[in-house]
């Protein structure tokens, strides 16, 4: 078996942050509710709407291929 140094994952560095360290920095929160995700007039038609979620599909089954 041969070994190949760039597949290894390296150590962080002294720049490396967590995630959660900069969640907090930035004052991000835990969403409490659905409703927070919600975004009204997001899409301008139910065809719109309709054409995003069949290319998100798409998407989706293409990379599964």
């Amino acid at each position: 078996m041969s070994s190949n140094a760039e597949s290894v994952p390296k150590w962080p560095t002294a720049e490396h942050v967590p995630a959660t360290e900069l969640a907090r920095r930035q004052g991000v929160r835990p969403v409490a509710s659905i409703d927070d995700l919600a975004r009204p007039g997001l899409f301008e038609s139910d065809d719109e709407l309709d054409d995003f979620l069949a290319d998100l599909y798409a998407s989706r089954r293409a990379g599964a291929a």
